[in-house]
């Protein structure tokens, strides 16, 4: 029997981690007036990432232009003016961290003539000025369907290229009532097709989709030419979002992972608290490989 949405299982319990590591995480993100969507989306890894030394940078600023309805992070039509000094902060912090593998995503911000993607752009070539063995994925929006910038900064070669479906297309309207499910695809097989990129996506699980809507999802995301992709459990951020309508036991996320993995995913991370650039460095590993 399923746990009641609301009450949340045993297994979507988190062990609190803190330490040095997590401190100095925090410390140096707040030097830098840096934001992370560790923080801003509420993620549950926060205190584990933080005490690995780990942070996903979030570009553009910390508030969002688009109304989706799962998301944590701040909403406004008009978004405070981008910070000039947000690319050489980032590379500075990713600097000081000592990383090998960085992550970068950003609000959606269609106030901008080009979504950011300039930004995106100076940023990519700040980190790799200061850290040039660095491997860098990137998570980006899909800057309105406008090819030019997302050519710009697919152009710059991440190690993986990532844009989120987030769910299955019935439940658009309702969560992403500002996106496409077909445009979404199309981004991921234009990373692909044109520029050779290692792709990946990430699904929620628990908003009222069905296991055969999020098979036929992971179907799609491989006709597109998506390589890896991400698995977890929406969890409900505020009592302003969208409710949990059920909360996926572990077993069932191993079913997934094994239905990706014979779908032809190069690569799966599936469990409850799995998010986008959860242990992003694994995805790497094998990417050389990726076609």
């Amino acid at each position: 029997m399923e746990p009641a949405p609301g009450k949340k299982p045993e297994w979507l319990k988190i062990r609190m981690a803190s330490g040095a590591s997590f401190a100095a995480t925090k410390k140096l993100l707040g030097h830098h007036s840096l934001h992370t969507v560790c923080r801003s989306a509420m993620c549950p890894n926060l205190q584990e990432c933080w005490s690995r030394g780990t942070a996903t940078f979030l570009l553009l600023g910390n508030v969002c232009t688009r109304t989706c309805r799962f998301c944590a992070v701040g909403k406004a039509v008009n978004p405070p003016a981008l910070d000039p000094q947000e690319p050489r902060n980032i590379a500075m912090a990713v600097q000081s961290m000592k990383l090998k593998h960085a992550v970068l995503t950003s609000v959606t911000r269609d106030d901008l003539h080009d979504g950011g993607a300039e930004q995106w752009v100076e940023t990519i070539r700040a980190i790799r000025k200061l850290n040039p063995s660095l491997s860098i994925e990137c998570l980006i929006p899909d800057f309105q369907d406008n090819e030019d910038a997302l050519d710009r900064v697919m152009a710059e070669v991440p190690e993986v290229l990532n844009h989120n479906i987030e769910t299955v297309p019935s439940l658009y309207a309702k969560v992403r009532p500002q996106a496409s499910y077909t445009a979404s695809l199309q981004l991921l097989q234009r990373a692909k097709q044109k520029h050779g990129l290692a792709t990946k996506s990430g699904i929620m699980v628990g908003m009222g989709e069905t296991s055969d809507e999020i098979i036929a999802s992971l179907h799609d995301l491989r006709s597109h030419g998506c390589d890896m992709v991400t698995i977890g459990q929406y969890l409900q951020p505020s009592p302003l979002h969208l409710p949990v309508v059920r909360y996926i036991p572990p077993d069932e996320f191993e079913q997934y992972k094994i239905i990706a993995e014979a779908t032809g995913f190069r690569h799966v991370q599936s469990a409850p608290f799995v998010r986008s650039s959860y242990h992003a460095e694994a995805f790497t590993e094998n990417t050389e490989t990726l076609s």
